[in-house]
């Protein structure tokens, strides 16, 4: 293997994504292997990895494996085709945007979460403190 290429496993360990879960999204047609070796073993890039991260950050956000489907086919035209038209590009924008605007928005709804689990968490802690027995002295 000449550097450019891993295996699955590699991949695994940086995405922290279990190969079952790689190859489920491979059958989801959200990411294919660049190559396959001589042996028939998946073959990743930076690029295939960089687009696992994509789908690895999506997926606690509650996209569905459509809506990361149509997410990577919209980047994916916009950095693929410069020849794209005026109209094409601002649709593929357009897309993208709607994304980003939900991600923005379930990002919130997760920081209202921890902060009522953090105040649910110092509540406890306040009352073992309180309700512990005191050390003799």
């Amino acid at each position: 293997m000449d550097g450019k290429h891993m295996q699955i496993g590699e991949v695994a360990a940086r995405t922290e994504l279990s190969l079952r879960t790689i190859r489920h999204y491979e059958e989801s047609g959200l990411v294919v292997p660049s190559a396959r070796s001589r042996g028939g073993f998946r073959l990743y890039t930076e690029t295939d990895v960089a687009r696992l991260m994509v789908i690895r950050r999506m997926k606690p956000l509650g996209f569905t494996l459509d809506q990361m489907r149509d997410l990577l086919d919209a980047t994916d035209r916009l950095d693929a085709d410069a020849a794209l038209d005026a109209d094409e590009r601002e649709t593929l924008l357009k897309r993208v945007r709607a994304y980003q605007q939900e991600a923005a928005e379930q990002v919130e709804k997760l920081r209202v979460q921890l902060s009522r689990a953090e105040d649910f968490e110092g509540t406890l802690r306040a009352r073992l403190e309180r309700n512990a027995p005191a050390s003799p002295a």
